[in-house]
């Protein structure tokens, strides 16, 4: 695998071990979108602390960001969704 490959998993990995970013996960999945607000009704957490979780989803490449005025949507990237089922898919086969 080549290395920068492995770099995108490790980062992958780690931003969706944690239980809030799973849960902005899923509902980005179920909805389509969301918007920072959306994240502190979900989660119950500061913005502050939103915005973190969500810079870690993004910097992992597993989220997009669109702006609309002074809203900022974010969706998955579902081309790295497909690379990290990939990836689980030749580890089951070894």
């Amino acid at each position: 695998m080549v290395k920068t490959e492995n770099k995108f998993i490790e980062k992958a990995m780690a931003a969706v071990a944690d239980p809030y970013r799973l849960s902005i996960l899923n509902s980005i999945a179920q909805h389509g979108h969301i918007r920072c607000c959306d994240v502190v009704d979900l989660t119950g957490l500061a913005q502050p602390t939103c915005s973190h979780h969500i810079k870690l989803l993004a910097d992992s490449e597993l989220i997009e960001c669109r702006k609309e005025g002074r809203n900022n949507f974010f969706t998955l990237n579902k081309s790295n969704f497909k690379k990290l089922g990939l990836y689980f898919e030749k580890l089951s086969e070894t």
